[in-house]
This record gives structure tokens, sequence and C-alpha cells, in this order.
């Protein structure tokens, strides 16, 4: 009896093995596996910026809804898996592990970079492809990992972005603040490079602050002192909006610019909507910034009963390159989607064409300037 207990348990153990593994979480092909395949994605869903959350999710859903309705992938349905990883580095490795363990393909997920990095290696481990669509520290990319690729323009493409920006809009000193995560330092860090370089604006500053505090007059006041007349906040838009909004009560008149994790509508409503006015942004296009997204946009009114905001595109596109993948592959295995996704030329996402380069970053980053009007960021130059 205790003999065929304990084959009853191994019998069990291996079965829920070969189910795992044909879901892809060892890197096993699931050919042989007609249910859904699982797509996972680790987003802020609590937390600071709890605000993306939902819009990433929706645009992941929109791709896999209508990727359904046209009978799915090889044959097999697509569903989303998302957990919420608070852009904490702690919480974002247990959500990570929970979609393992839940049996994903492909990750979908990742917006903060410093939540985002340590994840890298829970998926890679386990060949679990991560199609990144908004987290986009050059950081992430130096990691050099086999199963990790990026449709979101990358800190150091952001920082050529913003300099051209600086030198086309006139600047003559530039302050850089950031707040220190992997995210804002990266580009900060990357852009002072830049301004280094003979030619354009000189630099004026760079400076850190500590991300969540209520008052930075201190650092306000040291900015100042460096007379700057162009000042780029690469960090997040709480602190970001708290940041404009001293800046113009010290009596500041130069530009402020924000890198792309401040593009909220909050980040206005927290400066105060006369100090938010003018403010430039770092952006990869926003969906009302694309040209002929009018009816994608609403049918996500129609779907979620809200705008979409940003990285909802970039969602989308995630899954719509995994979903080409999975086909081109004719499974899940992590080593075939590898291959695969290193051999898609043409996908026409968003961004435009794509084809990753040798490192797994988009050709161009697809970066644009957004200004303030009338309290939402729109489109002030595509940089072409």
């Amino acid at each position: 009896m205790m003999r065929k207990a304990a084959l009853g348990v191994a019998l069990a153990a291996t079965a829920l093995t070969a189910s795992a593994c044909g879901q892809g979480v060892l890197g096993g092909d699931s050919k042989k596996d007609k249910g859904p395949i699982l797509l996972g994605m680790d987003i802020p869903l609590s937390g600071s910026s709890a605000d993306i959350g939902p819009y990433m999710k929706n645009g992941a859903q929109m791709a896999i809804d209508e990727i359904n309705a046209k009978g799915g992938v090889n044959g097999r349905k697509l569903q989303l898996r998302a957990e919420d990883d608070a852009c904490d580095p702690k919480t974002a490795v247990a959500a990570a592990n929970k979609l393992v363990a839940a049996g994903v393909a492909v990750s979908v997920g990742g917006y903060c970079s410093g939540a985002t990095l340590p994840t890298l290696p829970v998926f890679d481990r386990r060949k679990i492809p991560m199609i990144i669509p908004a987290a986009n520290s050059t950081e992430l990319v130096d990691q050099k990992l086999k199963h990790v690729f990026f449709v979101n323009g990358t800190g150091d493409q952001q920082a050529v972005a913003a300099m051209t920006w600086m030198t086309k809009s006139g600047a003559k000193k530039v302050a850089l603040l950031h707040d220190n995560t992997s995210y804002s330092k990266d580009i900060a860090v990357r852009t002072a490079a830049e301004l280094d370089k003979p030619g354009g604006p000189d630099k004026a500053a760079l400076d850190a602050v500590n991300p969540g505090e209520s008052d930075y007059s201190a650092n306000v006041t040291n900015l100042l002192r460096s007379k700057p007349d162009f000042v780029y906040w690469t960090g997040y838009y709480q602190e970001g909006g708290l940041i404009l909004r001293q800046l113009r009560q010290a009596g500041y008149k130069g530009k402020f610019m924000v890198a792309d994790g401040s593009v909220d509508a909050k980040l206005v409503k927290i400066a105060g909507g006369s100090a938010g006015e003018g403010a430039y942004a770092t952006m990869t296009q926003t969906p009302d910034t694309i040209q002929g997204a009018e009816n994608w946009i609403a049918t996500y009114k129609q779907k979620f009963g809200a705008d979409p905001g940003p990285y909802s595109t970039q969602s989308y596109d995630a899954v719509r390159a995994a979903a080409e993948a999975i086909k081109k592959a004719g499974g899940t295995d992590g080593d075939k989607l590898v291959t695969a996704l290193e051999g898609i030329n043409g996908l026409q996402l968003f961004s435009g064409p794509l084809k990753f380069t040798d490192r797994h970053t988009l050709t161009s980053g697809g970066f644009v300037i957004l200004v303030v009007k009338n309290g939402k960021f729109v489109l002030q130059d595509a940089l072409k």
C-alpha cells in the first residue's frame, strides 16, 4: 500500500512537472498542450505608480482579445495573468515568482526599471522570454540576458533625444535632477555625458533628491545657484510635480522638462495648473500623439470606459510581438521563442516596423517631445 501511495505521488509530481513544462516554466515545448497560452505581467497596481498599471494591463488585454477573436495562436487562445509589483524590487521578485509558478510562457510586463531589474534572472533562468514594454534603463540592457527584449526606447536613446531638444530650443545651461533609482539616474548621467560633448548647452548641475519627500526646497535652492535656464527632471511624476511647483515658487522662469516616467496628468495637478503649463517631456508616443490611432483609442474607450494612457500601446505591441514569436516558433519553448523574436523583421508596431538590434532593443528609440497645454501633454516635436 505504501509503495502504491509513493508511486501515486511520484506519478502526480511527474504530471505536474510535465504540465509546467507545457506552459513554458522550464522552457519546454508546449505544442502538445492544446490549452491556453499564459502571458504574465508584472505591473504597478498599488503604490505611487498605481495609475500606470491599468493602462498597461488594458493595452495587453486588448491585443489578446483581438488575437483570440481571430482564432488565437496556432489554434490556442492567449490568457493574461497580471501581478502587482508596486514598483518595489522585493514585491516585483515575489510577483515574478508567482508568474513563473503559474506557468507563464512569456512576460510582457515591466514598468519601473528598479523593480524590473531583479526580475530579469527570475524569468531568464527558466528560459521565459521577457518583452518589456516600459522599463527602459540602459542598466537592464547591460545585463545582456538572452531572453530579454525591449519594445520601448532605452535610456541612452532618451538622453540623445533630450540633448537634441535642449539644443534645438536654445538652452544655454542645463541642470539635471534625478532620484537615484536605476531608471532616473541612468537617464540623468547619460544626458550629462551628452552635455559634456562640445557644441551644445553647458551642464550647470547634476543633483539627486530623495524620493517620497514633500519638501524639495533645499534641492531647489541648491539647483538655482547654478543659474540654469533649462531643468531636466528624470524621475517620476509625484516628485516631479512638487519640484516644478517649488521651482516656480522660488522664482525660476526657465524651461522645465521631464523624462517619460513623469508623463502623467497628475504631474500637472501636483505642480498646480499654471506651473505645469509649458513643461516639456521626452516620451515615446502616447496614444493621442500617434497619427492614425483614432480607431484604436475609440475601441479602447468603448472596451474599458476610460481613455488610454502612457504605455498602453507599448503593452499592446508587446503582446503582439509575443504572439508573432509563438506562431513562428510553433510553441512556447524558450530558446525557440528567442530565435523567433530575433528573426522578426517588419512586424508593424505603433513605433514602426519591428526589427530588434543585437542588444534586443528597438533600432530607433522613437522618442518625441511633448508639451503641457491646457493641462494635457500634447505633441510638440517629433524630432525627425
